[in-house]
């Protein structure tokens, strides 16, 4: 049995892929390791599925610092206005949240992988489950097919690699096609955890005394080893016990683990920023008005309804003021000392959990070996990538799924014309 695409990985880019493939046409195959297809799409957007976001194209590729530039051209025939409309057609109500984070209304990641499969289905494409891929095939410089690891050979006119990275890799993502990248003579860049919790030895994380502590709309900065500030992420995040997790955390992560590597190693310096929308000043004098309007009490009870009550000790400590402190004995620079810590809470990073605890790869195959319009090899005919094999990763809120199933469709498609074209020059 022969055809005319064959697709490699039933994920997001993938399934897509496989759709834009047989839309234009094409006679097309899609393989998948597991048992199942669509798995990390199953677990995306904590069992939701944020299936793209609704912001404008720039702001949408300014959310992708991964080499989200290169993603202008496939955006431009199918961006997150089309992955919406897409959805829309396929019967799959979807409701805008926070950011411009976009969600079935069903609040079911199982209702976008069913529409995604079924449509596949019936489109008329060929899916094989339990079919590991071995290697990819060429003759003369283009691809030819695939070779199984049963051993049983599919031959193909163009092939696709769509299988992932190496991020969450209970779901299939256990990085198979750097391997096939690279025989084809493409370029692997360095590999390296994306969107991940960070790790700290800090005292009280090692503690654990701040352990399960969650802030609400926190400003987290990274700053280099000259003292810039590299990036700042405002939203949530989470004291867990080994570091810091939470949406600012996962952001932040990145800058984290390519600041260790340019400064080889040691730590990284983050700080929290309690009250982003306050002042050093503003807190000084609003903390020490809150304190004198309660002069009997002890400042650690005071600050209970301006600070989270787990922290207030940890501050105190760092400010050297006593808990049991009133308002009658309070020294002034430590508690001007105070309000600074209240908008620069640092704690240092010595890395991040591991890139198979990470939500997404950083690196990949180099983009520069790849066409940008088409996700077409440079190097050998008829051979395409798709979604986080390639060197673009992007912040959690449905900026990942986007660049998957732009890249996925632009793919797919072009694999198509190709092999059509292929087809009838013979």
């Amino acid at each position: 049995m022969s055809y005319d695409v064959i697709i490699v990985g039933g994920g997001s880019a993938g399934l897509m892929a496989a759709i834009a493939a047989s839309e234009s046409g094409a006679k097309t195959l899609l393989l998948d390791k597991g048992d199942r297809l669509g798995r990390k799409l199953g677990i995306s957007g904590g069992g939701r599925c944020n299936v793209t976001n609704n912001k404008e194209r720039d702001e949408l590729i300014r959310h992708i610092p991964g080499n989200g530039r290169f993603l202008y051209s496939a955006l431009s025939v199918f961006g997150n206005k089309d992955i919406i409309a897409f959805f829309e057609r396929l019967g799959i109500r979807l409701k805008e949240e926070d950011n411009g984070r976009m969600f079935p209304v069903s609040d079911k990641a199982k209702t976008v992988v069913d529409a995604l499969v079924g449509q596949v289905r019936r489109q008329g494409v060929a899916v094989r489950v339990n079919s590991p891929v071995a290697e990819v095939l060429y003759e003369g410089g283009r691809t030819v097919g695939v070779k199984l690891r049963s051993g049983e050979t599919i031959r193909g006119e163009s092939v696709v690699i769509a299988s992932g990275g190496k991020s969450v890799p209970h779901t299939g993502s256990t990085g198979d096609g750097y391997e096939w990248a690279e025989k084809a003579g493409h370029t692997i860049t360095e590999l390296y955890p994306t969107e991940v919790p960070i790790t700290s030895n800090e005292p009280f994380i090692v503690s654990k005394e701040l352990q399960g502590l969650s802030l609400r709309n926190i400003g987290l900065s990274v700053w280099n080893a000259k003292g810039k500030r590299v990036v700042t992420h405002e939203g949530d995040m989470l004291f867990t016990h080994f570091g810091i997790s939470g949406p600012a955390a996962l952001r932040c992560s990145q800058f984290v683990v390519k600041g260790l590597k340019q400064s080889g190693g040691g730590n990284v310096l983050l700080t929290i920023d309690l009250l982003p929308g306050k002042s050093a000043e503003e807190v000084y004098r609003e903390t020490m008005s809150l304190a004198m309007s309660e002069a009997r009490k002890s400042i650690r009870n005071v600050l209970k309804s301006y600070l989270p009550d787990k922290l207030i000790p940890v501050l105190l400590s760092k400010a050297g003021l006593a808990e049991s402190l009133t308002a009658d004995n309070i020294p002034k620079q430590p508690w001007l000392e105070l309000a600074k810590l209240i908008k620069a809470f640092p704690i240092r990073a010595y890395g991040t959990l591991s890139l198979s605890e990470a939500f997404v790869t950083g690196g990949g195959v180099n983009l520069k070996e790849i066409d940008p319009g088409t996700m077409a090899s440079k190097l050998k005919e008829g051979l395409y990538f798709c979604g986080e094999i390639l060197d673009i990763h992007g912040y959690t809120g449905g900026y990942n799924i986007t660049a998957a199933f732009s890249t996925g469709y632009a793919a797919g498609s072009s694999a198509a014309a190709f092999a059509v074209n292929a087809a009838d020059l013979r």
